[in-house]
């Protein structure tokens, strides 16, 4: 809520009466004495900053309207020299306090900055990732893990503000906000932060880790010709092109997956159980969702949705949360392409039912390809287990093994976990073109792919 102008000149009026009237007093007492005991001291302007922010906080929590512009205004007031660095410090060490609760809380920077945007909006997100970079400060870099560091790097988190105590100023000229809307921004981050709920922790957070731990998944050789084998199934117009470049990106991970796992069985080991959160937007969410499943099934992954946050947690090995998070993205892609081409769609009364279509469509196009993705990882299994087993080395046990510590690592991570099934669209229309979508995404193992 905006203060109006006249309300704010009355109160800079009242201000200033207030003050002329304090100094008359304080002439008319002389010099300050000390302060006698049992008497209490006024609080110093930071200390006064930081209980005003918390009072704007539980205002903001409660709906206390009435409390929280007053205190807003009063923060954001130039008031006595020295008072607006103050309030700047007591909201740029809240922010960050925050974000260090939520690392503790298992949330990641990318989750983290996604939610602040998403609940608020991209100025929220902008603060988040100023205030993500600077708690990163207090760290060194051999106690960040890689996938903490990567996801910094995507954020492109840097404190490029200069002085912490100019930071409020400058994000104000960066994003063309006044004083009170740079400081009920603050107030807004700083609600959401501490309302956030916990997470399971499935990256270690900075301080906790060791940068000299290798990162476990595809080799980024290979990773990048998959992205590119990606990358023009998505441009393409063509559902046979599609199919085609599709299906030798999912037979190349799929090598990836079997030899990796052959690797780590000649040096006695399993590997590690590796977790990964991915965001799922609205619109049609549970039905990106099913289509995020049933990729994680074929790829010897769990997948478990968040519905409140937009998340799916992909439990799996390392390669194999790589394939996960590259398939769905790519799919995910196409499918809404195709939904896209297909326009809007009217039942014979002239009512649109675009919106039942399209959720038609993505149910049928997660069940045709979670059909074709699992038969095409059977296939391509049984053909790796049989050229490693020519080579002297049985993979059978070990890929068993490997589908164990993924099950028993669900299950630690999720105790209570509840499978919901979702209702079954009924607009045929929609139904069948997500079908034909699907089979036109079908993914082949015939013509191999090295490396």
């Amino acid at each position: 809520m905006r203060m109006g102008k006249g309300n704010r000149e009355r109160r800079r009026a009242r201000l200033r009466t207030t003050g002329e009237r304090q100094r008359r007093r304080d002439a008319q007492r002389g010099p300050a004495a000390p302060a006698s005991p049992g008497t209490t001291a006024p609080p110093l302007p930071e200390e006064h900053a930081r209980r005003l922010v918390a009072l704007a906080v539980d205002a903001l929590r409660r709906g206390g309207d009435t409390q929280l512009d007053a205190t807003l205004a009063e923060l954001a007031e130039p008031g006595v020299p020295g008072w607006g660095r103050a309030v700047d410090r007591a909201l740029f060490s809240g922010l960050e306090r925050q974000v260090t609760r939520s690392w503790e809380n298992g949330w990641q920077p990318t989750e983290l900055v996604r939610v602040l945007t998403r609940e608020l909006d991209r100025t929220a997100g902008a603060l988040a990732t100023d205030m993500v970079a600077a708690e990163n400060r207090r760290y060194a870099a051999a106690r960040i893990a890689p996938e903490w560091s990567r996801q910094l790097r995507d954020l492109d988190a840097r404190t490029w503000w200069g002085a912490d105590t100019d930071h409020a100023r400058r994000f104000a000229e960066r994003h063309g906000l006044d004083r009170l809307h740079t400081v009920r921004l603050a107030v807004r981050v700083t609600a959401v932060l501490r309302s956030l709920p916990g997470l399971q922790v499935l990256c270690p957070p900075p301080g906790q880790a060791s940068s000299t731990t290798p990162e476990d998944g595809i080799d980024p050789a290979k990773l990048a010709r998959i992205r590119h084998l990606l990358a023009k199934a998505e441009a393409t117009e063509f559902p046979e092109e599609a199919e085609a470049l599709t299906g030798r990106a999912q037979e190349l991970m799929a090598r990836h997956s079997i030899d990796h796992a052959a690797v780590v069985a000649e040096s006695g080991g399993t590997g590690e159980v590796h977790g990964r959160r991915l965001p799922v937007d609205a619109p049609y969410e549970s039905y990106k969702a099913a289509l995020l499943n049933v990729i994680a099934q074929a790829n010897r992954c769990r997948a478990v949705w968040h519905r409140q946050l937009a998340l799916c947690t992909v439990l799996g090995y390392p390669g194999d949360v790589d394939a996960v998070e590259l398939l769905f993205t790519s799919l995910l892609v196409q499918a809404t392409t195709a939904m896209r081409l297909a326009g809007s769609t009217r039942d014979r009364h002239g009512r649109s039912t675009t919106r039942s279509f399209r959720a038609s469509f993505l149910s049928a196009f997660a069940d045709r390809i979670g059909e074709r993705l699992m038969l095409a990882s059977h296939t391509g299994e049984r053909e790796a287990v049989r050229e490693h087993a020519q080579a002297g080395t049985d993979l059978v046990p070990v890929l068993a093994r490997r589908s164990e510590r993924v099950e028993e690592a669900f299950h630690t991570t999720f105790p209570e976990v509840e499978q919901t099934e979702l209702s079954v669209p009924t607009n045929t229309q929609g139904w069948e073109a997500g079908w034909a979508a699907a089979e036109a995404a079908t993914l082949h193992t015939r013509d191999r792919v090295t490396g």
